[in-house]
């Protein structure tokens, strides 16, 4: 049954399932357990024998440690510690009341952490989690909810990283049109101008970016988000206590007088240096392996170990955090609590991982990617409806497996085999359009890690993150579609851009009159 009708099934269940039941844990197991059987023809042994290995993956891969996910889960870890030593320092106190002071309106937090989102761009998982550190102080002040909060993170993340050549996307998407220039005798462009052309044509990311802003100061609220921001505003509830958050300390730890905006912003900033600096380092030592490669600040992002990076970095950060903490003249007799704290913070959300990385796994083995590709290569459409569909498809494909990266590395070679067998001119709106749809299907995939880390980063419960960044991801994928369906029509990567700057202005003043109502 794989690569056939029946391998999309197991998504679709378990996105229906977390969308209904919003049990994400279960949810996930359904389709984890649904995938299986399918995977076994449902043979009940062997289902339970392709599960364990589906969980052992994770850790043991090819016979040695996956280091690739078990550094993420370390890196959340550490990251759950030095959150719990910065709140009983004082720093997470302190730096809320120095924002406060100037940061003074709810659109005022709602952009400092859009600003920040797109200033530290440098890898995703990176963005989600440090961009929610140092917003959640200044957005809780501003009675922002959890789940607004989540959507600007996720919305300010994979956007910005899949258009910025320096950086984790940027480099591999780099590497990824560089093989397919060469295949295909593409010698009009090198793989980076290649890139830097089609970064307009990447019209989702225009309108997620623009959406965030205008949501921001013209207080667009859709869906259920309008519930969430109007309890934030009037009960100051920021998440629904009957829910889990995740990435949020839950127990009240004793807080520091003592503290200082210092230990907060430290740390932070020690996280960044060191984990951009581990990213070089880890990136030089790459290429030096390779033979052949030239040592550049683009082949080191190419080749760095990103996961290995961030436990260095982190590890920094903890390092300067517990520094900072014992300075201040804080008794260390609370140390053992904050360790404790900070690691039941991240558990639920390394749970929610853990069977996220599972389904994708079975999905893979089911090649649910493989069919859905293989519905436009058996099709015989007009090239001028060609971004318009691999757009569609792109997102669909990320949607349902939860993986952006896995979409590009089938959906990109695709692209190029259809243009240069049709129409060459293509091949950069044909390849951008992937780009963008991949991008919209992981923000609207409640199985995508980046879309898990961005409800960590932001303490927000998983599935409320969800539901609520939704309806504004659905608005600028069409948006971007409608933009896709003019640049193919009339080849103007102008036009189909101004197409969704009209819809964003068109979108802007309707819900504006509404947002300003309430």
């Amino acid at each position: 049954m794989s690569g056939t009708i029946y391998s999309i099934l197991p998504p679709i269940i378990a996105i229906l399932m977390v969308i209904l039941t919003r049990k994400v844990l279960l949810s996930l197991g359904v389709g984890i357990l649904s995938a299986a059987l399918i995977l076994t023809k449902f043979s009940i042994g062997e289902t339970l024998s392709k599960i364990w290995g589906a969980f052992k993956a994770i850790f043991v891969a090819d016979g040695e440690l996956n280091t690739w996910n078990v550094f993420i889960l370390l890196f959340l870890l550490i990251l759950g510690v030095v959150t719990a030593l910065i709140s009983i320092s004082g720093g997470s106190r302190a730096f809320g009341e120095w924002a406060q002071k100037r940061v003074k309106t709810r659109a005022g937090a709602q952009f400092t952490a859009a600003l920040l989102g797109i200033m530290i761009f440098i890898d995703d998982y990176f963005n989600a989690l440090a961009v929610g550190q140092v917003s959640r102080p200044i957005t809780d002040r501003q009675k922002v909810s959890r789940a607004k909060l989540a959507y600007i993170i996720d919305s300010t993340s994979a956007p910005v990283c899949v258009v910025s050549p320096v950086s984790s996307w940027g480099a591999y998407i780099i590497a990824m049109i560089g093989t397919i220039l060469a295949t295909h005798s593409v010698s009009e462009y090198t793989p980076l101008s290649a890139f830097m052309t089609m970064v307009p044509m990447n019209y989702y990311v225009f309108a997620a970016l623009a959406l965030v802003f205008a949501t921001a100061y013209f207080n667009i609220n859709l869906g259920s988000m309008k519930f969430h921001e109007e309890r934030a505003m009037k009960e100051g509830v920021l998440f629904d206590p009957e829910k889990e958050p995740l990435g949020d300390i839950k127990e009240d730890l004793p807080v520091s007088d003592k503290g200082s905006i210092g230990n907060l912003v430290w740390p932070i900033i020690a996280l960044i240096i060191g984990t951009v600096g581990a990213m070089l380092w880890t990136g030089y030592e790459g290429v030096l392996a390779e033979d052949g490669v030239k040592v550049t600040l683009l082949t080191m992002f190419e080749y760095t170990d990103v996961a290995k990076s961030l436990v260095i970095g982190g590890l920094i950060g903890l390092v300067v955090t517990l520094g900072l903490y014992l300075g201040k003249g804080i008794s260390s007799a609370y140390l053992p609590k904050a360790f404790l704290e900070g690691i039941k913070s991240m558990l639920p959300a390394i749970y929610i991982l853990t069977l996220a990385w599972m389904i994708v796994d079975l999905i893979g083995q089911l090649k649910t990617g493989e069919y859905l590709a293989g519905l436009v290569e058996q099709s015989n459409m007009n090239t001028a409806f060609l971004p318009v569909i691999l757009f569609v498809l792109a997102g669909f494909m990320a949607f349902a497996t939860g993986t952006s990266w896995g979409t590009f590395g089938i959906m990109l070679p695709i692209a190029g085999e259809i243009t240069a067998a049709t129409d060459i001119s293509m091949l950069l709106p044909a390849m951008a359009a992937v780009l963008a749809g991949a991008v919209l299907g992981d923000h609207c995939s409640p199985i995508s890690d980046t879309t898990i880390l961005s409800s960590t980063g932001a303490g927000s419960h998983h599935i409320d993150h969800v539901v609520t960044q939704l309806p504004y991801a659905v608005s600028g994928g069409i948006m971007a579609a409608l933009g896709y369906l003019v640049l193919g029509l009339t080849g103007s990567m102008i036009l189909g851009l101004l197409t969704v700057i009209v819809l964003l202005i068109v979108f802007i003043l309707i819900f504006k009159k509404k947002a300003t109502a309430v």
